[in-house]
């Protein structure tokens, strides 16, 4: 009787992941993360793995721990830039890899890394070119605090009704790609800072690409070092640079990859007029949060808001009468500014509402949950004010082409 050869578990064909994690003045918290990061995928992660420090020109102690924990740990490394900028870490990181599959963390480690199989998984079968994790699918476990959850909600929001991301969270310091995808996008991504995550998600999503979502559990830090302020103002800039260029039709061209993939028909005209109208959108959006700022340092918050809304609106309204559904001349034009009064009060509605809503469960909040207050409120009057435009106001014009 021949005896039974019991042989060894099969192994995942041998493909490495390069996991980035990009720093600026982490000293107090890098060694612990790296080292935790470090001794789950050496015990757990069925694949080659490389870990890079990206320190972004920090000031403190990072950059010689970082130098320490490369000479100490296998397969960590370091890597030195002598600018700040997220994006700038992973453009000079991710370029250069030479792994199946890049990604990167966030150095506080605030999603659990029990999520990161699943995240690359898709990746290095070949079924799905990019993938998020996500905070805001249904069946993540997110604890953080209702200032940084209000924000995010509105963003997504933002980019989902004005620049039809269908992506459900572009923030989420937890990503990866295919190299060689990921290689092809980075020229035609332009920013450098916190926005270089959502331009190259609506990139990849403008030419076509896959982009799988992974439910994490996260915990917020506490000790995050982001300026929410001057992020989210740089994310306004970053939509409206992106909305420009797919006007003018320069979004996604160039030597960008593209799946072959069926897409449903829009209706006749809607594929011209939906860039326009997005790009009218964010920069009523933005006009708006700047008048609502001046005023607001002569009136109070509600009257602030309903004088600005009043305003860019009749300016939306005309926008859009040009440049959206080609209507020219004065023929009708007060017919349609009173027929545009309608979003207005859909709008007044929606902002007014947040905004004493807000007040009612967080009296005193700062001006910055103010604004996010407003953008979610314009966010979400985005969509009725479209198809009212396409169907009531501008109807006789919305077949052309």
């Amino acid at each position: 009787m021949n005896p039974v050869i019991e042989l060894p578990p099969a192994r995942p064909a041998e493909r490495l992941v390069e996991i980035v994690v990009p720093v600026y003045n982490e000293e107090h918290v890098l060694e612990a993360s790296v080292r935790r990061l470090h001794g789950y995928l050496s015990g757990t992660f069925p694949y080659g793995f490389r870990i890079t420090v990206a320190d972004n020109a920090s000031t403190d102690g990072t950059w010689p721990v970082a130098q320490r924990l490369a000479a100490t740990l296998p397969k960590v490394h370091a890597v030195h830039l002598d600018a700040k900028g997220r994006g700038r870490a992973l453009r000079k990181v991710w370029g250069e890899s030479d792994a199946d599959v890049v990604a990167y963390m966030d150095v506080d480690l605030s999603t659990r890394l029990e999520g990161f199989l699943p995240l690359v998984a898709p990746l290095l079968s070949g079924h799905s070119d990019l993938a998020i994790g996500s905070r805001l699918a249904r069946s993540a476990a997110v604890v953080r605090g209702p200032k940084r959850e209000f924000i995010s909600r509105s963003y997504n929001l933002l980019l989902r009704t004005t620049l039809a991301a269908r992506f459900s969270d572009a923030q989420c310091g937890f990503k990866a790609g295919r190299t060689e995808i990921v290689q092809a996008l980075l020229p035609a991504v332009e920013d450098n800072a916190w926005f270089f995550d959502t331009e190259l998600l609506l990139l990849a999503e403008r030419t076509g690409l896959r982009i799988h979502e992974v439910p994490v559990d996260w915990v917020d830090d506490p000790d995050s070092r982001v300026n929410v302020a001057q992020t989210a103002l740089d994310d306004l800039r970053g939509m409206a640079r992106v909305a420009r260029k797919i006007l003018r039709g320069e979004f996604g061209r160039g030597g960008v990859p593209r799946r072959r993939i069926a897409a449903a028909a829009l209706p006749t005209g809607m594929g011209r007029q939906i860039p326009s109208f997005a790009i009218i959108g964010v920069v009523s959006t933005a006009a708006q949060l700047v008048l609502y700022t001046l005023l607001r340092l002569v009136m109070p918050p509600l009257a602030a808001n309903a004088v600005s809304l009043v305003v860019t609106t009749i300016g939306n309204t005309a926008a859009n009468r040009r440049f959206t559904f080609g209507v020219t001349g004065p023929a009708g034009a007060v017919r349609h500014q009173l027929q545009g009064g309608v979003t207005f009060l859909v709008g007044l509605a929606l902002s007014t509402g947040g905004l004493a809503l807000l007040h009612l469960l967080a009296p005193g909040s700062a001006q910055i949950v103010e604004l996010a207050t407003l953008v979610t409120a314009n966010a979400l009057a985005t969509l009725v004010r479209f198809l009212l435009l396409r169907n009531w106001v501008f109807t006789s014009r919305k077949e052309t082409a």
